[in-house]
């Protein structure tokens, strides 16, 4: 096994790895990812101890404990091309050894929790409310990039969306990855909706909205409304959820990702306090997880 180069796997002159600037023993093992670099304080704010706070960039990170718990909570800004930083390098500090540049024989599995928000599709999942993605589905390029290894459902499931969502032309190759079954099992609830999350690449065009530019796709809201696989169809949309799923797979991490529902797209309706479901959302994972 030969050492990744250091044009490969950049670490700063402190030793820390470079866009996070964390060290191997300054994350958790349990990492809450958020998109917004200001609500990594919204999480760490319930912590018991806070043992170590980073910033560089548009990446926070806070280590600490809620009750016994060891969790690291860490922004990752927006959009799938963040991800691809944000979780190579949480994968770095767990599993490469920084003095040799080897991979460790003995691989850590990191447990990769997303609280964010976004935009139900759905007219009977209501802003405010809750949901645990059960699969991403991607429409950036980002895992194109890597090989996930997919299983058939999730292949059939992206091959009938093509067909039923895109045009013939489309220059759009979705991917499917589905969520840590484990994970979905410990948030799984009444309160909590499940289904098809939609990751797209941008907020308006992307999302279907329309401001000044003419659009490739303007039945998507619609078409992603009424597609249908099995007993699955397409709850919400945002911009983070597949990314995750797929790179936490390939290197053998569990992943989940929870929404704070504050825009119904369907309804035309947005929450009067988002800030408040986001809260409710985090203590909820935080109950959850530092069982």
């Amino acid at each position: 096994m030969k050492p990744i180069a250091e044009s490969e796997l950049i670490l700063n002159s402190d030793g820390s790895v470079y866009h996070l600037q964390l060290r191997e023993n300054e994350i958790a093992d349990t990492i809450i990812t958020v998109g917004d670099p200001d609500r990594v304080k919204e999480v760490s704010k319930h912590f018991d101890k806070i043992e170590v706070r980073k910033k560089n960039r548009e990446f926070v990170s806070h280590t600490g404990y809620s009750g016994k718990k060891r969790i690291t909570v860490i922004s990752t800004g927006i959009g799938p091309d963040n991800i691809d930083i944000v979780l190579t390098e949480l994968d770095a500090l767990a599993n490469v050894d920084f003095k040799t540049r080897l991979i460790k024989k003995e691989k850590k599995v990191l447990k990769i929790i997303r609280i964010g928000t976004s935009g139900s599709l759905q007219s009977d999942i209501p802003v405010d409310s809750f949901l645990a993605s059960s699969y991403g589905l991607s429409l950036d390029n980002l895992l194109h990039f890597y090989q996930p290894k997919l299983s058939n459902n999730e292949i059939n499931l992206a091959n009938e969306f093509s067909k039923k969502v895109l045009t013939k032309d489309s220059k759009i190759h979705p991917l499917v990855i589905s969520a840590s079954k484990d994970l979905m099992q410990v948030f799984a609830s009444d309160n909590v909706n499940s289904g098809i999350t939609v990751t797209c690449p941008g907020f308006y065009g992307p999302q279907g909205r329309i401001v000044r530019n003419k659009l490739a796709y303007p039945n998507l809201i619609d078409n992603l409304n009424t597609f249908q696989f099995k007993n699955l169809r397409i709850t919400n949309f945002e911009m983070e959820t597949s990314a995750i799923y797929g790179m936490a797979r390939m290197m053998g991490h569990q992943a989940i990702s929870l929404n704070a529902i504050v825009a119904n797209r369907v309804l035309k309706q947005f929450s009067k306090n988002g800030h408040k479901a986001v809260q409710k959302l985090i203590k909820l994972a935080l109950e959850k997880i530092s069982i």
